[in-house]
């Protein structure tokens, strides 16, 4: 039986500008922050994630998992049209329109400013921005 949505994980070119952006902007919170050289269980490290950061971050109903290379990572791509993959990450706030401001005011690339949404039987606003690796990011409000 299903309990509900866990968690999506993604691949971040610099955990510290992600933080920023989730946490300090969105309002995220993180739940857990470790090396790639740590492991919860205490079992020996993959070494393929040897200087990796790993993050968790708590949307509310669900979780963000971010991890950040050691070596970096290239900008984000978006899907291109008749191709599967993630479109973009949507997150739910009180207040779209105040939001938009505070991260225009940050320098975060805005690409939509705010309008009533396509799908009106579950959506009110809608607005997007890019995160700092390029991925598209929705805010809503119901």
């Amino acid at each position: 039986m299903l309990k509900g949505f866990e968690h999506v994980g993604m691949t971040v070119s610099n955990i510290d500008k992600s933080l920023n952006f989730y946490v300090d902007l969105l309002g995220l919170k993180l739940v857990v922050r470790r090396s790639g050289d740590e492991r919860s269980d205490g079992e020996p490290i993959d070494r393929a994630r040897a200087g990796h950061q790993l993050c968790f971050l708590d949307a509310g109903n669900g979780m963000l998992e971010i991890m950040g290379p050691a070596t970096g990572a290239l900008m984000a791509e978006d899907v291109a049209a008749g191709r599967a993959g993630l479109r973009h990450l949507t997150f739910c706030f009180d207040d779209v329109e105040a939001l938009y401001g505070k991260l225009e005011a940050a320098g975060v690339e805005m690409v939509e400013a705010p309008r009533q949404a396509y799908n009106r039987d579950i959506l009110g606003k809608v607005a997007f921005c890019r995160d700092p690796d390029g991925i598209l990011i929705e805010l809503v409000e119901r």
